[in-house]
């Protein structure tokens, strides 16, 4: 009986990695993606690549809008493309680095990935492109600007204050009520309006 699924084996593996997780290995594809004929890679080539790779828990922005793509180093056809994870133990980081070398390896251009972790990543490193389009897409985007401390300062300790309601990214209603510190994912926070009634996620600062 022949299989009655439209997928390709390679999308079958790559869907079964996300289900289970880390603890899936993911086969080797076996099908390899078309090479599209492109000139020797530079820096600015690179990145235009790179703008079309989305992040996958947020596909309305691209790795390079979120910031994580710290640089791109360039020798000959070989490329470099540094990141820094937005945190340790990201569960999305594996399919990043995969989507990120697929992009570049369809177009002729053998690359490896280098993860630096320091200085750690922000939401300031966010794009105001990529804040508008998180709005844009039901998102409340990170307030821009925390104040953080030199890495080898003291890091003081304070009394946990109020935090200043988040709008809301529909009707943009300051009278908002966060119900949850975490949302589909840790780096988001839920949050309800107390005008249209939406309930929304916040993209938290960090």
């Amino acid at each position: 009986m022949s299989d009655p699924t439209p997928f390709s084996a390679a999308e079958r593996a790559r869907a079964m990695a996300r289900a289970l997780g880390d603890g899936w290995e993911t086969p080797a594809p076996d099908e390899a993606a078309p090479v599209v004929a492109a000139g020797p890679p530079t820096r600015e080539a690179v990145l235009a690549a790179l703008e079309t790779v989305p992040d996958p828990e947020v596909p309305v922005i691209s790795v390079v809008e979120l910031g994580i793509v710290r640089d791109v180093e360039v020798a000959g056809r070989d490329v470099t493309v540094v990141i820094t994870p937005t945190y340790s133990g990201c569960p999305a980081m594996r399919e990043i680095e995969h989507d990120v070398l697929a992009a570049l390896a369809a177009r002729g251009w053998p690359a490896r990935i280098r993860t630096v972790h320091a200085p750690a990543w922000t939401t300031d490193w966010m794009s105001d492109a990529a804040r508008e389009k998180l709005r844009a897409y039901g998102i409340a985007p990170p307030r821009p600007g925390a104040e953080r401390p030199r890495d080898d300062a003291l890091v003081p300790l304070r009394r946990a204050n109020a935090a200043p309601a988040v709008p809301c990214p529909f009707c943009g209603s300051a009278r908002t009520r966060l119900e949850s510190a975490f949302g589909s994912t840790a780096c988001k926070a839920l949050h309800v309006c107390l005008e249209c009634r939406q309930p929304f996620e916040e993209f938290k600062p960090l």
